[in-house]
């Protein structure tokens, strides 16, 4: 009778796995996946021969693999991927005794997998294993017991050692489908290929060469692939006509290589939902398809794209992620963008966009991070005065205004309307892509100046809010509706001509942790309120007009005299100035008059 012990993810198994489970006479199938069981699994005396099916995943085991585990006769799945197993396992003179062994996956523990003396001569060997997960097992080469096999859906050989060439004989052990070929964060240097081309028979599910030292042309799957990562690599070019293997590619990762190429309008062809080629040579225009025509990701950032970007967004435009970051993109933004509902993340900075401020994106009401930084927009920035307005730019959390030209006053309604930054955020949640046909989750980056220096964020937290309108000619008085932005981290207007007083309502922004007014023309004196912002780390309040005792509580007394240089009238710790003496430098001229 076929009996099958489990324990419910909802009420979370812990401590030890008792051994008497294994013992049950019918038992066939044990599954204790994810849960909470720690310590070692000990040796089993007299365990079922009936079991088949062993799920120990994602828990917290230590010690070793107990060896009686490895010589149950019956055994067709073994999945004890995501603990922290140790010691060595010998392929050869474990495992692959297990003739009837179907499905292995001993990833992701700190295990030492070897193949083991004796190797070649082993008559017996589970011949219908079709899933083979050994990441992170500290692999330095592929064993070569792999080429015995040849039904395999799915190898995962990541996160090893491996080094020299991938070999040819590994394009030719899988046969079935759905297949997952994965030997990404290796050392392999080259491929084993007659061309550039891999003679696949069929479709794969996933295809990763990505984080390797892999140099010269990418090598193209003959029968395309749902998911297709090279990125992290040395690749230098790819086929003339690569765009004919992405026949089925929804997801292409090509970022942080060297490809000097155009991008050709062929890829238009392809069905891709997440297009990555960001950290590279590409140059030429950006094609105009690729916005708007079915792509949720497109990130082509620090690459040599020029010319304006596509204008024709049609109104079904599905886009969640527009970054073009570090090109040489010029001319207006298309305002066509506005048919983008669900766009979440546009990066334009560093290209040469000439632009008045783009108002009209505060109808995209998912619009989380808006970057224009190092372009050539001028201009008020300005906002549309009529009752819809108040929802205009409402989810925004990063805004990188920095080095333009936009110049006047700043309307105290434009922050207002800033509601993602009004409430307080503590989840933490990161904001991301799902992707439900092959990758499962894509994460946006971000770079922004962050405590005074460039800081790239892999990962987007709701919880970061980032306002940065530095080194533009704005002028007036800081409106004082800043104030009501508690959830803001970092606020830089430096480099502007902002005047007037520093508001008080300041204060009341407890979140903040980096501050930057310096370079503006602010007078009046330091608002004591500001010792309330118990998060501060920077400060930077220097090269202004303030006069004053500067405030000697909390966050004040843990800041360098240089959060206040170049303030004459500015007085107290941390300056020399004494308050209630004269500047040396005042005492200097009035003795020479």
């Amino acid at each position: 009778m076929h009996k099958t012990s489990w324990c419910s993810n909802f009420s979370l198994c812990a401590g030890q796995i008792p051994t008497s489970l294994f013992t049950l006479p019918a038992l066939q199938h044990l599954d204790l996946s994810h849960n909470n069981l720690s310590g070692p699994i000990h040796e089993l005396d007299g365990v079922s021969s009936c079991l088949k099916i062993v799920f120990l995943y994602m828990n917290e085991l230590t010690g070793k693999i107990p060896q009686s585990l490895l010589v149950l006769p019956n055994l067709t799945h073994l999945d004890i991927h995501g603990n922290n197993l140790m010691g060595s396992v010998d392929l050869a003179a474990s495992l692959w005794r297990l003739k009837d062994l179907t499905y292995l996956q001993l990833s992701d523990n700190k295990l030492t997998v070897t193949e083991g003396k004796g190797s070649n001569s082993s008559s017996t060997y589970p011949s219908r294993l079709f899933l083979l997960g050994l990441a992170s097992c500290n692999m330095k080469k592929i064993p070569k017991l792999l080429m015995r096999l040849n039904h395999m859906a799915y190898l995962n050989l990541s996160s090893n050692k491996i080094s020299g060439d991938i070999p040819n004989w590994i394009w030719e052990i899988q046969n079935y489908e759905p297949r997952t070929l994965d030997l990404s964060h290796n050392l392999f240097t080259g491929v084993e290929l007659n061309s550039y081309v891999i003679p696949f028979s069929s479709v794969l599910n996933v295809f990763d060469l990505s984080s390797n030292r892999l140099q010269g042309q990418i090598p193209m799957p003959s029968s395309s692939a749902l998911s297709l990562d090279y990125s992290n690599n040395m690749f230098s070019s790819l086929l003339p006509n690569f765009s004919l293997y992405l026949g089925s590619t929804n997801y292409l990762k090509l970022s942080n290589n060297n490809i000097t190429s155009d991008l050709s309008h062929s890829i238009c062809n392809s069905p891709l939902e997440i297009l990555d080629l960001s950290y590279n040579k590409f140059s030429g225009t950006v094609p105009p398809c690729l916005i708007g025509n079915g792509l949720s990701i497109l990130n082509l950032g620090e690459n040599q794209f020029e010319g304006m970007l596509p204008s024709n967004v049609s109104s079904g435009c599905s886009v969640e992620t527009i970054d073009l970051h570090g090109n040489k993109i010029e001319g207006q933004l298309p305002r066509a963008l506005h048919n983008c509902t669900n766009l979440e993340v546009l990066d334009l900075g560093r290209n040469q966009i000439a632009d008045t401020f783009p108002y009209w994106l505060g109808t995209l009401l998912n619009l989380r991070v808006l970057v224009l930084r190092s372009n050539q927009f001028h201009g008020s920035i300005g906002y549309l005065k009529d009752e819809k307005s108040r929802q205009h730019f409402s989810s925004l959390q990063i805004i990188d205004l920095a080095s333009n030209k936009f110049s006047g006053n700043l309307h105290p309604q434009w922050f207002q309307n800033l509601k993602a930054m009004k409430k307080c955020n503590n989840k933490g949640q990161i904001i991301g892509h799902q992707n439900l046909t092959t990758i499962g989750f894509y994460q946006d980056s971000v770079t922004i100046s962050y405590k005074g220096s460039a800081m790239t964020f892999e990962r987007i937290l709701t919880t970061l809010t980032a306002i940065d309108i530095s080194d533009n000619a704005l002028e007036g008085t800081i409106p004082v509706s800043v104030g009501n932005l508690v959830s803001l981290h970092v606020l830089n207007m430096s480099h502007n001509a902002f005047s007037g007083e520093i508001p008080p309502q300041l204060g009341s922004m407890t979140s903040l942790e980096s501050l930057d007014l310096s370079s503006n023309m602010l007078s009046g004196e330091i608002p004591q309120e500001l010792t309330n912002l118990t998060f501060l780390s920077v400060l930077n309040l220097s090269n202004n007009q303030l006069h004053g005792r500067i405030p000697q509580s909390r966050q004040f007394e843990t800041f360098q005299d240089s959060s206040f240089d170049g303030n004459v009238g500015l007085c107290g710790p941390p300056l020399s100035k004494l308050c209630g003496t004269p500047d040396p430098k005042q005492r200097k001229s009035e003795k020479l008059l």
